[in-house]
């Protein structure tokens, strides 16, 4: 299995940052490690920065955003940095990425409330310049922190939206057709679900129209709607709602008691009483006994490999 993923090179341990050191992140670089291909990238010194280096920040002036020397902001990086980002992406662009893990807080690197000083005061409200290129180029792509990778439920997401677009792009084999996105629709069927429901229907009355759309443009649109939908985090109703609806397919196999086992887990996981992974377990049991070929090929029963152990605590 190789999956194309970017990382921020200090995540991963290589020693770039400003000080000389990395910020290595355990999850990334021995869990996912098996899994993923990584594509270390450090914007910083890749625009030109050496190690160890002046700390820099982004500062606005209301007219735009700036990356600047922390101790004199008349030493400016911002056009180097914006030069080297566009380039960098649009690189990737052809390199199938699942994924990017990106270093929180940095004012290259930082997804989400990264400092913004101005005159007076700063605020919290910033993206890294090169992590806001990164998602402007490429609105499908996962992208997460690796501290948030610490939240078992914001793990849980990113991993499997990561392993969606991987089999997208598997699935598609270096051609989209029409066949291909309809079979692989209909695999995702209950992971939607559980997601979102309007994303589920809006997706599907979408399919519906692909005879109307030049196919890449299809292929294109598909993705990026399909990737928004999966980065609504699945809710514990949403999951038991699929759950009840994967129950379904067991109505004519199971005797009373089972039904009744496995109604009775359902509603535990509902009331939060169990992990998700215990009616998954139960149902894959029965699927075991009770063959359907439709209900085996659904991705919410095995989004990832088990071995990461991801539902454990969901």
């Amino acid at each position: 299995m190789t999956i194309n993923v970017g990382i921020s090179s200090c995540v991963i341990g290589e020693s770039v940052r400003f000080d000389g050191g990395h910020k290595s992140n355990k999850f990334a670089s021995k869990v996912l490690s098996p899994y993923f291909n990584y594509i270390p990238i450090c914007p910083e010194v890749g625009s030109g920065m050496s190690v160890p280096r002046p700390t820099i920040r982004l500062m606005t002036n209301d007219e735009r955003i700036a990356l600047v020397d922390s101790k004199d902001s008349s030493i400016d990086y911002t056009d180097s940095m914006l030069e080297f980002s566009n380039k960098t992406v649009d690189a990737l662009m052809d390199a199938d990425l699942c994924g990017y893990i990106v270093c929180a807080n940095s004012p290259s690197c930082g997804m989400e409330r990264v400092k913004v000083y101005s005159k007076n005061n700063a605020t919290k409200n910033g993206v890294g310049l090169y992590t806001g290129t990164l998602m402007k180029k490429m609105p499908w792509l996962p992208v997460e922190e690796d501290g948030r990778l610490n939240d078992p439920v914001l793990k849980e997401n990113f991993i499997t939206r990561v392993f969606c677009l991987h089999d997208l792009y598997q699935s598609m084999d270096g051609q989209p057709t029409a066949g291909k996105i309809v079979a692989f629709h209909s695999r995702y069927k209950y992971t939607l679900m559980s997601h979102s429901t309007v994303g589920y229907k809006n997706l599907g009355k979408l399919v519906a129209r692909v005879a109307e759309y030049d196919i890449h443009e299809f292929f294109n649109l598909y993705r990026t709607q399909l990737m928004q939908t999966m980065s609504i985090r699945a809710t514990r109703k949403n999951n038991t709602n699929v759950l009840m609806h994967l129950q379904g397919y067991f109505k004519k196999d199971l005797d009373s008691p089972q039904k009744q086992a496995l109604a009775e887990l359902i509603q535990e996981y509902n009331q939060g009483l169990l992990p998700l992974l215990s009616p998954i377990t139960l149902i894959k049991h029965h699927l075991s006994m009770h063959n359907n070929d439709y209900l085996k090929q659904q991705s919410f029963l095995n989004p990832y490999p088990q071995e990461l152990r991801l539902r454990y605590g969901l």
